[in-house]
């Protein structure tokens, strides 16, 4: 069996285990995805790697080197998933990696250990904290995070299911580092594209320039007046649900500035609705929820946006007679990735005959931790048709192989 022919086999495992229809899920800390670590922990005792699994469920696979002293060159991706989404957002960057080490292990012992790290809970949809498997890993998570972050599904603590996964809790209390930064010579992670820019390009690989940041307010209300639809003229109304138009209109012509300034910016108002048990087609509408979600790889842009934003809002509840309440938010930092290893995976891309093209990263994902740290940091994307987060998910496995090449002509001119 080829590394590639057991990747394959191992991407229908996955999915056979996740199967939830429409799509799969693996939901942070739950019994899938601590299945599909088994199965990663199995194959590389198969593949004769070591395995170990730290104190809050992070696994490492390795490949010893001649010195293990030397820093480490590390991979990795995460293995849970969304509800009903696709099986290859974070799979296909574990999955690169075990190719990575068993193609290694064929060959002269490397100058130093290479790991394959298989993070847990990457995907914020379970605990409202970014990168959580990674930032814990490095001891960055609030040290009340265990006991304050509860999961969407069950609404039970991290502490809980740390616990129920046969993980503690307690190193994440303690501010304990799983990994030391110092040891990481550098760190690359293998994904899908979560858009459309290698399908349109014709690309089946991408070298990912940096991650956005973003800021995400995830309980944004709007309280104003329900009255009676017919009865009550435009000028005594206090209509939830026009003033949050006109702050979502006014949102996208700041977007379209950014734009046409050249600023690197994306907004989304993922949700947006009235209350089912309260609206109604006579009424008008007194309550609406929303979210909003803008991501830049400029902080800056952020902060502005934010700043822009609370002084939106204030004038539409003056203007409106409503409430606007946007509610705490997170951050999460952009990061850039690392020029000489951006160039050395694009000068490994041409040496294996592989098109490419640089782009950024919509999404966040678990590089960007490594790259706040300072650790030298790349990305490499993998065309996928039909988007991500959804049952829909199309990596062609011949790009994935050509991923693959990619980052084993990479990690061999690295170490020679």
């Amino acid at each position: 069996m080829t590394p590639l022919d057991r990747a394959e086999r191992l991407f229908d495992e996955l999915a056979q285990i996740s199967a939830d229809p429409p799509g799969v899920t693996r939901a942070s800390f739950g019994p899938v995805e601590n299945a599909a670590h088994g199965i990663i922990a199995r194959e590389a005792g198969n593949i004769g790697l070591e395995a170990r699994t730290d104190d809050i469920g992070n696994l490492y696979v390795t490949l010893p080197g001649r010195d293990r002293d030397a820093p480490v060159l590390m991979t990795g991706s995460h293995l849970d998933s969304v509800p009903h989404g696709g099986n290859y957002d974070g799979a296909a960057g574990v999955l690169a990696g075990l190719v990575l080490l068993e193609r290694l292990s064929q060959g002269p012992q490397p100058p130093c250990d290479v790991t394959l790290m298989a993070i847990r809970a990457e995907e914020m949809i379970w605990f409202p904290e970014h990168y959580l498997g990674s930032r814990a890993a490095f001891g960055l998570l609030p040290k009340n995070a265990p006991d304050q972050l509860r999961r969407s599904d069950s609404g039970r603590t991290l502490a809980d299911h740390l616990r129920e996964a046969g993980f503690d809790p307690q190193p994440i209390r303690d501010g304990i580092a799983q990994l030391d930064k110092s040891r990481i010579a550098g760190f690359v992670e293998v994904h899908i594209e979560q858009g459309p820019v290698l399908v349109e390009a014709d690309c089946p690989v991408g070298i990912v320039t940096g991650i956005r940041g973003n800021i995400r307010h995830r309980h944004c209300r709007i309280i104003g007046e329900t009255t009676h639809a017919g009865g009550v003229p435009r000028r005594s109304r206090r209509d939830a649900v026009l003033a949050g138009v006109e702050l979502a209109s006014t949102l996208e012509a700041l977007w379209l500035e950014a734009e046409k300034q050249g600023e690197d910016m994306v907004l989304t108002l993922g949700e947006f609705s009235t209350d089912p048990d309260q609206h109604g087609i006579t009424k008008v509408p007194g309550a609406l929820h929303f979210t909003i979600d803008v991501r830049s790889q400029d902080d800056a842009v952020l902060n502005r946006f934010e700043a822009r934003l609370q002084a939106l809002a204030l004038e539409i509840a003056d203007t409106r007679r409503v409430m606007i309440d946007l509610g705490r938010y997170t951050q999460a930092a952009s990061a850039a990735m690392c020029v000489d290893m951006r160039n050395a995976l694009a000068s490994a891309a041409r040496s294996r005959n592989v098109p490419h093209k640089e782009l950024p990263s919509g999404g966040g994902h678990d590089c960007a931790t490594f790259a706040s740290l300072g650790i030298p940091s790349a990305m490499v994307f993998i065309r996928n048709r039909n988007g991500s987060h959804n049952p829909d998910e199309h990596m062609d496995f011949s790009d994935f192989a050509a991923a693959c090449d990619v980052l084993t002509e990479w990690a061999t001119t690295r170490m020679s």
